[in-house]
């Protein structure tokens, strides 16, 4: 798992509308980046994590952060989640599962008894220089982008 202080993993993906981003390409304008991980798009839990970045979206803008979500979901779902909730930030597509494993959220998980792997909801804070400052693993949507925020130090109305 990763860790505060650690280097942020490198990655090269394909946001929804198509355009290839980088790590480096996202910090080079000196701001830093909350990336979060989710399981899947349009679903309860995850259509409320995404809607409270939306909400807080430019509180982060203002602190110096850009936010970035990421599934394995295809382009096609992800512009119809982004435009259906009004999200202002890109989100990754990560079929492939590289970035999502890369950063150790591609996981076996248990559900009623069931094991598979999945996407184990978590966010990253990254500073401008790629340094992790936040690493939260199995996070609870609910009240989860107020207490983000509270450890940057940024107060979210919510």
């Amino acid at each position: 798992m990763l860790e505060a202080g650690q280097k942020a993993p490198s990655f090269k993906a394909r946001i929804q509308d198509g355009t290839e981003v980088s790590l480096e390409g996202i910090l080079s304008d000196g701001d830093g980046l909350v990336l979060f991980f989710y399981p899947k798009d349009s679903t309860p839990g995850c259509t409320k994590e995404a809607c409270d970045f939306r909400d807080a979206f430019e509180v982060f803008r203002s602190a110096g952060y850009r936010v970035m979500g990421v599934s394995k979901d295809s382009a096609k779902s992800h512009t119809r989640f982004s435009e259906n909730n009004r999200l202002q930030f890109d989100l990754i597509v990560d079929e492939d599962l590289k970035v999502q494993e890369s950063y150790g959220v591609w996981r076996e998980k248990t559900n009623y008894g069931k094991t598979y792997m999945g996407t184990v909801r978590s966010t990253f804070v990254i500073d401008s220089e790629g340094i992790i400052s936040i690493a939260k693993y199995n996070v609870r949507a609910t009240g989860h982008v107020e207490r983000i925020a509270t450890e940057m130090g940024i107060t979210v109305e919510g």
